[in-house]
């Protein structure tokens, strides 16, 4: 179990701080206002009502000794610039700020924050995602430039084995696990032959991912 400190109550850190407990995580809450405070009390370890830009506060609750900070004051700068300075302060080995705008974000980074968020952002890019690819089912970002992705088998690779398509040369992807109704097949042999039922788990850069949904046509 690792231990988390959500700052910010609105709708993200909400969101956030209610998943990571759902999770297993130990998580402690806290928002200037008391409403949020009170409402989140019963879905966190613990939820409080201070002042995060009260270095002292953050210190006598004991953030320097959770794993991850997660500064979700929402458009307020100033407030996650305090934050987040009291937090690298106090040694918190992992920061995350939320911020509205790229001016925002690189000021954040800047002050040391790991990773800064804009979640409006992450749910356009998201969502572009999806539509602009809707034969892909599920995706995962592994990082900038790598990703997993649930692809539904096209239809120029069905009655065809792995060794066959060449998957890797041709587009610089790996079929990492294959999926037909609720079964899985980690690693699947070069012998493996794609069928219509097929669902392909694929990893690999986003260019070549991408590169995929052309195979449909």
């Amino acid at each position: 179990m690792k231990s988390y400190v959500v700052i910010g109550l609105g709708r993200f850190g909400i969101q956030v701080a209610t998943r990571l407990y759902e999770y297993g995580e130990d998580v402690l809450a806290m928002d200037i206002i008391e409403d949020p405070v009170n409402n989140i009390a019963d879905n966190v370890t613990r939820a409080v009502c201070v002042d995060a830009k009260n270095r002292d506060v953050l210190r006598g609750l004991g953030v320097q000794n959770c794993d991850c900070a997660i500064v979700a004051t929402g458009s307020n700068l100033a407030d996650s610039v305090l934050i987040t300075m009291n937090l690298k302060a106090l040694g918190v080995p992992r920061i995350i700020c939320k911020a509205s705008n790229d001016t925002h974000r690189e000021i954040l980074e800047k002050l040391g924050a790991d990773e800064v968020i804009i979640p409006e952002r992450v749910v356009a890019d998201k969502t572009a995602r999806a539509l602009a690819a809707p034969n892909i089912l599920e995706f995962l970002e592994l990082s900038a430039d790598y990703g997993i992705v649930e692809l539904k088998s096209p239809v120029g690779w069905i009655g065809r084995s792995i060794k066959e398509l060449n998957v890797r040369a041709k587009y610089g992807v790996t079929i990492i696990a294959v999926r037909q109704h609720e079964k899985i097949k980690v690693s699947p042999s070069a012998d493996f032959k794609i069928t219509e039922e097929s669902t392909l788990v694929l990893l690999g850069d986003y260019e070549s991912l991408n590169q995929l949904k052309k195979t449909k046509r």
